[in-house]
């Protein structure tokens, strides 16, 4: 039982090995950045929950994605080709433009250490440029 367990630990391990390799072999477009996304979104959580500058609210909701993203138990099975990992983008993509609303936006493109146009994907911001805001009174103004 035990060498049953030890192989399969082993071929988990062999597996992570060889898709880390893969990504990283890939040319530069979607697939790339997608191979890319949940390893940066663990990255800016752990990057803002750190900053004192980040509102508690936005803490917890990056937190909770974090965890989400790390959690072995998931609304779609991991195991199932292109559909495996898309609850654990959902809710990252949702945590991320919550804390996008509380936090200013260059804080949020510090942390992110990935390709900055991803984030704007994820945001809904396009092209548009970075609007500096601190904080919910930075709503409340006129145009909000």
């Amino acid at each position: 039982m035990t060498r049953v367990l030890l192989a399969g630990a082993g071929l988990i391990v062999a597996s992570w090995v060889l898709l880390v390799v893969l990504a990283r072999r890939l040319p530069p477009g979607i697939l790339k950045d997608l191979a890319a996304f949940l390893p940066a979104c663990v990255t800016v959580a752990r990057r803002l929950r750190s900053d004192p500058r980040v509102p508690m609210r936005a803490k917890v909701a990056v937190g909770f994605a974090a965890l989400w993203v790390l959690s072995p138990i998931d609304l779609i099975p991991e195991f199932l080709p292109v559909i495996g990992p898309l609850d654990d983008v959902v809710v990252v993509a949702l945590a991320l433009r919550y804390a996008a609303r509380r936090v200013p936006e260059e804080l949020l493109f510090e942390a992110w250490p990935a390709e900055p146009r991803l984030l704007r994907r994820v945001l809904g911001k396009g092209d548009e440029p970075l609007r500096p805001r601190s904080g919910p009174e930075a709503t409340s103004g006129p145009g909000a």
